[in-house]
């Protein structure tokens, strides 16, 4: 009875399996995915997983749902949700989205403008630590970036997404590289080096990949690009706060309030019109904040169902050598970060196992917490339904799915990690493993 119970249960992931066949299938046969809007499939799934384990009172099964739904986790991506609907409409109400992309139409060329967006989200990720904050600061950019030139939104999208998931996976104060770092017993500083030289020549590639696609691209409009350097920023101190280490909630506050100053100063709206414009962009990630919070809780019901369990215990299951041990550590995040649509949670929760694989099969710690922050990383960045995805198509109002063939970054790390795992890089010296 134990070992069964140890293995857990695959039925328990049948909620999850019904949300990606409503939200990805229908949209595949039907060619159109807002024919099943995602909030639809994610009630429709979380209702399913409330019937299931019928042994359980359903005021049991819903309080396992709600305890899912408000994990502190949840509660903050919703609130970065909203700071980030605010910040982004405050922004654009005030002219900011207007002249920064002006700007960089003034000095960029048309051909770099998605190469240097990248490079931007790269050093904003890594020096906030959180890839959410990085999407809710250069989304609104980007998609001035594509309303002004030939780039497709789904583009401009996946570019952002890409520099947000390099600093999410490197970032010294991000909550994943932590949680990697503690499950893994090993330092900071020696994580950043061999995840970082894993990764690069993913970085390098993304950035060919960006200039190849874009080479063509001209702008639609003639003449001069106006714009006011202060209405710029805004985007300037969401920059300079992320290089000091401020937390994402903050910078998103302080930019708004920044953003309404200006606003107000050079009467780019009333005061009726600044609140107005909190409002709606509040009310524009209402509904992508609703939906985070029923996977929470369908995520609550699964794990307690054992299907997470499952999961761990069928990619364990199989491993016999060192390159397998690694492949396994790499399976396991993976499958934790798809069913739960959150890196860090997934690697909290797979952490302690791949640690114990790691001794068994004399891993380096260092590799194994690399291995944990780039397939979490490399998965958060290409389900539609992960936080990122779904902040950046809502401010976008485009569907995560068309955002995902454009995630290059997230691909190539994926494709880095293996190639890693499969030549065995980087080669460690153990005296530095303390």
């Amino acid at each position: 009875m134990n070992s069964q119970a140890n293995k857990g249960s695959f039925i328990a992931l049948f909620p999850l399996f019904i949300f990606v066949l409503l939200f990805i299938g229908t949209g595949l046969i039907t060619g159109d995915f807002s024919n099943m809007p995602i909030n639809v499939a994610v009630i429709i799934a979380s209702a399913v997983a409330l019937a299931m384990n019928r042994k359980e009172k359903l005021s049991a099964k819903m309080e396992t749902f709600t305890k899912g739904a408000g994990h502190p986790n949840i509660m903050l991506m919703v609130v970065i949700f909203i700071l980030a609907g605010a910040f982004a409409e405050t922004a654009k109400a005030m002219g900011a989205v207007d002249s920064s992309v002006n700007m960089g139409l003034s000095y960029i060329p048309s051909n770099l403008l998605m190469v240097g967006l990248f490079i931007v989200g790269c050093f904003i990720s890594i020096s906030m630590g959180t890839s959410m904050g990085t999407v809710a600061a250069l989304a609104p950019i980007g998609i001035g970036i594509a309303e002004q030139t030939g780039i497709p939104m789904a583009l401009a999208m996946g570019t952002v997404i890409s520099g947000a998931m390099f600093g999410d996976n490197l970032s010294m104060i991000s909550d994943t590289t932590i949680a990697a770092v503690r499950t893994q017993q090993t330092k900071m500083s020696d994580k950043f080096k061999t995840n970082f030289f894993i990764v690069l020549p993913g970085a390098i590639v993304t950035s060919f990949i960006l200039w190849f696609l874009t080479q063509g691209t001209t702008v639609n409009t003639l003449g001069e690009y106006p714009y006011e350097v202060i209405k710029v920023l805004p985007y300037i101190a969401v920059l300079a706060c992320a290089i000091a280490g401020i937390h994402v909630v903050i910078v998103l506050l302080g930019g708004t309030i920044l953003a309404a100053i200006i606003g107000l100063l050079d009467g780019s709206f009333t005061g009726i019109g600044l609140i107005q414009s909190v409002s709606q962009g509040v009310m524009n990630m209402e509904d992508i904040a609703l939906v985070a919070i029923f996977i929470g809780g369908m995520i609550g019901i699964i794990q307690y169902n054992g299907g997470i369990q499952w999961l761990l215990h069928t990619v364990t299951s199989k491993i016999k050598t060192k390159k397998g041990a690694e492949f396994g550590i790499a399976g396991l995040v993976s499958a934790a970060d798809i069913a739960t649509a959150n890196n860090t949670i997934s690697i909290i929760m797979t952490g302690p196992l791949a640690k114990n694989i790691a001794d068994e099969y004399d891993i380096d710690p260092r590799k194994s917490a690399s291995l944990l922050d780039i397939f979490s990383g490399c998965c958060q960045g290409l389900v539609p339904y992960s936080g990122q995805m779904l902040a950046a198509s809502g401010l976008a109002a485009i569907s995560p799915v068309s955002i995902m063939a454009y995630a290059f970054y997230p691909m190539t790390l994926a494709i880095c990690g293996v190639a890693a795992i499969l030549i065995g890089f980087p080669k460690l010296n153990k005296k530095n493993t303390n």
